[in-house]
């Protein structure tokens, strides 16, 4: 395959992960279930979910307009201070997160056109990172992509929970084109979001196509180089632009 671009990003979910749900409230329980064989004491369920809920959707809502992402452990760490939830050597931060997520994570799929796609491009010597939007901690990412089987393709990935902004800020797509060390016109961003993924690669010099999985409409002023309905289409695009 004769792919047209030196390099190619990927967006994580409804791109390459379906999230299906999130069901934080099963979550929750699950979360303070462990802590109670801990024999962790704990607030009342409801009151503490309650204060979550406010603050971190607050928040969710507060980072569309700043860029600014929402870190979950950091939220949970407050609310633990807040309601004297003393985990002392009971348990540990990394063990709690891990219980959550893999709540969050376990109904999680890929995508039945990922895996093809990544093998083609990896053969083909067609580079490849992600740049996700997430209130994920790092490191649960990271244990993520091993399970669902997909880290090995990509050669690193950025997460807005640990960088100064979230997509579209272009400070998040210019830490990748300097990773790659590739003109960003030779670098073609793939999401399912037009306002978050081609907007923000856009605005960097760099071609977007947008994985439109489910027949939805365009939005006025946003006109992504190429429009995809499955991630195999990426194997059979020709540059729209001369690619140097």
């Amino acid at each position: 395959m004769n792919f047209p671009y030196k390099a190619i990003l990927f967006d994580w979910a409804y791109t390459l992960v379906d999230l299906v749900s999130e069901d934080d409230r099963a979550a929750f329980l699950e979360l303070m279930r462990f802590l109670k064989e801990k024999d962790v004491e704990l607030p009342e369920f409801e009151l503490i979910f309650s204060e979550y809920q406010d603050l971190f959707y607050g928040l969710i809502k507060e980072s569309r307009q700043t860029h600014r992402e929402v870190n979950f452990e950091t939220v949970l760490r407050y609310l633990f201070f807040k309601f004297h939830i003393e985990i002392q050597d009971k348990t540990n931060w990394e063990k709690i997160l891990t219980v959550y997520y893999n709540v969050i994570h376990g109904v999680r799929l890929v995508y039945p056109d990922v895996m093809t796609t990544l093998e083609t491009l990896s053969e083909s010597g067609v580079r490849m990172g992600i740049i996700s939007n997430t209130t994920n901690p790092e490191f649960i990412k990271e244990k993520e992509l091993l399970q669902v089987g997909l880290s090995r393709f990509f050669e690193f990935t950025i997460f807005s929970s640990v960088t100064p902004y979230r997509k579209p800020h272009p400070s998040i797509f210019n830490a990748a084109i300097s990773r790659l060390n590739v003109k960003p016109e030779n670098i073609l961003f793939v999401g399912d979001d037009l306002k978050m993924d081609v907007i923000g690669a856009q605005s960097v010099g760099m071609p977007a196509a947008w994985l439109n999985r489910n027949g939805s409409p365009l939005v006025e002023n946003i006109t992504p180089l190429y429009q995809i309905t499955s991630l195999l289409d990426l194997l059979a695009i020709e540059p729209l632009e001369i690619v140097n």
